[in-house]
């Protein structure tokens, strides 16, 4: 059964959103992404300064099953890169809501996250 903080916001691509206390946002895939994928043997993370769009392609998580893109949930520029999660993929799959984060960024518009998944929304999408 996946796991699905009640705190962070999702999307239907299986990305989570964490607002932290200085206004930016932390991005990472759903600890159900992960599942799906199986075992992650590589991530590609967007550049630091890129401006990223809502719904762009933003990088890329490979397994051993299949590589699938990772998506901006919002509009924003990448702030930082877990380079520790290109480092050690593995931890999408041990930690994908800590260790695992893939990116932050500072958002286009703050206001874009009430559009997003409540955590008892994505759970039924996912039907857990």
């Amino acid at each position: 059964m996946s796991k699905v903080p009640a705190e962070l916001k999702y999307v239907n691509s299986h990305e989570w959103l964490r607002l932290e206390a200085d206004g930016t946002v932390t991005i990472g895939i759903t600890d159900h992404a992960q599942e799906l994928l199986g075992d992650v043997v590589f991530v590609e993370l967007p550049a630091v300064g890129a401006q990223l769009d809502a719904d762009a392609t933003a990088g890329v998580v490979e397994s051993v099953k299949a590589a699938s893109d990772v998506y901006a949930p919002i509009a924003g520029e990448v702030l930082e890169v877990n380079v520790e999660l290109e480092a050690a993929p593995e931890l999408a799959n041990t930690d994908p809501y800590g260790a695992a984060w893939f990116f932050r960024v500072k958002p286009a518009n703050v206001a874009d996250l009430e559009g997003l998944l409540t955590a008892e929304q994505y759970s039924k999408e996912i039907g857990a």
